[in-house]
């Protein structure tokens, strides 16, 4: 039962689309990432996908709708199953909640990161 302070916990690595757990909330990882360029097409078969945008704007690009482009202090749920690609120009910070175990590439060919608690 403490704070956690999301600025100290990103300050921690530079590398981009690796999510670093913060906390845990009812078996979902809270965690902290940064992005930039482009990740690839995928979906979450079983799960909704959380983006609350802490600094910067991402662009959430859709298979079959009009791309969202949303910044700090603003937020998007994926529904499960939906064709999605988050994408920066600049490094944006975010926070991500997901099930505990839920790798962060989906169904793409990309390798799912390793999301150390930090």
């Amino acid at each position: 039962m403490h704070k956690i302070n999301l600025a100290e916990k990103l300050a921690q690595f530079s590398s981009h689309w690796d999510p670093h757990v913060v906390a845990r909330y009812n078996d979902n990882d809270v965690m902290v990432v940064k992005f930039q360029g482009e990740f690839p097409f995928h979906k979450h078969d079983t799960t909704d996908d959380f983006f609350l945008v802490l600094e910067g704007s991402v662009t959430m690009d859709y298979d079959d709708a009009p791309s969202v482009t949303f910044g700090a202090g603003e937020m998007v749920v994926v529904p499960k199953g939906v064709v999605h690609r988050p994408r920066a120009e600049t490094e944006v910070k975010v926070l991500l909640i997901e099930p505990v175990g839920e790798p962060n590439s989906g169904d793409s060919d990309r390798a799912p990161a390793p999301k150390p608690f930090i």
